[in-house]
């Protein structure tokens, strides 16, 4: 029997995953009756433009395995209200370069957590290159909501990033279409290559009541930027709160 290679053993891997998560999906719609809301749904878009080489993806992807895996997020989403949220995952570089690479997932208990978390770890990279868009990253997430399961008041765009929109459309008619939907939109600039880029997530790219950015600075630090940026999103803290949380870890918070 022929052996399977290193990329077909991690798209076999990566494959069931995201079957189990489908199917965890499945499961969790038809328990819509006995958990008719979650806190939050959450679409993660994760940078992969052709300045984040094959390190610096796995750099972020561990990071947000292991913020998955930390005990406090799960405290913080049982903290909540209806004790769960919905996330989803998707991937997005040049203007029509997008996809989605983790279903919609419930969250409500160490299993479904910890289940998330190795999707993610099982998450191929599904594309190279193609230019920075964070315009066209905002428009494929806005498009996600509609399939998300269950209700909520709060949705929310999480989005990550080396760079300043060098593609596409403007990015701030992106962002303010998406805000007039209701949708708010936070921001994680990674400043391995352009010192200013909080500044211009600030001005350009987060939007929406309480919108809020933590600056990670390099992809080194961006494990300990997102568990952070997890925590405040999911307690949907307020502006003072979001800055007390951040300065504490040596990252920048910056609020509308």
């Amino acid at each position: 029997m022929r052996a399977f290679s290193g990329r077909a053993r991690s798209a076999w891997k990566w494959s069931t995953a995201c079957l189990s998560a489908v199917l965890l999906a499945m499961a969790q719609r038809d328990d819509a009756n006995a958990q008719p809301a979650v806190d939050l749904q959450l679409v993660l878009a994760v940078d992969v433009s052709g300045s984040v080489n094959a390190q610096r993806f796995e750099l972020q992807k561990m990071g947000y395995v292991a913020a998955f895996q930390n005990r406090r997020v799960l405290n913080t989403i049982l903290a909540g209200r209806n004790q769960a949220i919905a996330v989803t995952m998707m991937q997005w570089s040049g203007p029509f370069l997008q996809s989605q690479v983790i279903p919609w997932t419930i969250l409500k208990d160490e299993s479904t957590v910890k289940g998330f978390a190795g999707a993610i770890e099982s998450a191929p990279r599904m594309m190279y290159g193609g230019g920075t868009s964070i315009s066209g990253a905002i428009d494929s997430a806005v498009t996600l909501f509609p399939g998300a399961p269950l209700k909520t008041e709060r949705r929310v765009i999480d989005v990550s990033g080396d760079g300043s929109n060098n593609r596409g459309r403007s990015v701030t008619q992106a962002r303010d279409e998406a805000v007039d939907a209701g949708i708010v939109i936070n921001g994680l600039p990674i400043l391995a290559f352009e010192p200013q880029l909080d500044q211009y997530f600030k001005d350009y790219v987060i939007g929406g009541p309480g919108a809020f950015m933590i600056a990670a600075k390099n992809f080194e630090t961006f494990a300990e930027a997102i568990l952070m940026k997890l925590i405040i999103e999911i307690a949907d803290l307020g502006p003072r709160e979001q800055r007390k949380r951040a300065t504490t870890v040596g990252f920048s918070a910056r609020t509308k």
